[in-house]
């Protein structure tokens, strides 16, 4: 046995229906569409969703509240215990550093260090953001906040 003698089964494989093709292939002049009415007419029918007459599900079901911003900016947040953790004293943060010790995945994502926790160190801070909280023990630490990056 050959790939070119390899056939479907008997029965198997039928022809589609052609109607509209005249009268003696059997499915001519109303093409099984019947004489009159809604859908006997091109593009007639109801549509997608119709459920005669009563009201549809995509009207039934409450709507969401509320908007999406397309302009909101999504920070990377960074605590500053963690820059405690990770940095020494003296170190500059910014993107890039913090990318190198795995902090952040890209350092296209702004960054937005935040107030959580103590710092020990005297860092030099060069991100996108930091809040008021963590500009201050920053500070007091010794180090310095230097905005935008």
């Amino acid at each position: 046995m050959q790939l070119n003698d390899l056939r479907p089964a008997e029965g198997a494989k039928k022809n589609r229906k052609r109607v509209g093709r005249g009268n003696s292939s059997g499915n001519g002049t109303y093409a099984g569409r019947g004489l009159n009415g809604q859908l006997s007419r091109s593009g007639g029918g109801k549509g997608a969703g119709f459920e005669g007459g009563q009201q549809p599900l995509a009207m039934r079901l409450p709507k969401l509240p509320g908007f999406r911003n397309i302009n909101r900016v999504e920070y990377a947040p960074v605590n500053v215990s963690r820059l405690d953790a990770i940095f020494a004293d003296g170190d500059v943060v910014d993107g890039a550093s913090l990318v190198e010790k795995g902090v952040i995945k890209n350092d296209y994502i702004p960054v937005k260090v935040l107030g959580d926790g103590e710092i020990t160190k005297a860092l030099t801070v060069r991100v996108d953001k930091v809040s008021a909280s963590a500009k201050a023990k920053i500070e007091a630490a010794g180090g310095k906040v230097e905005l935008p990056c």
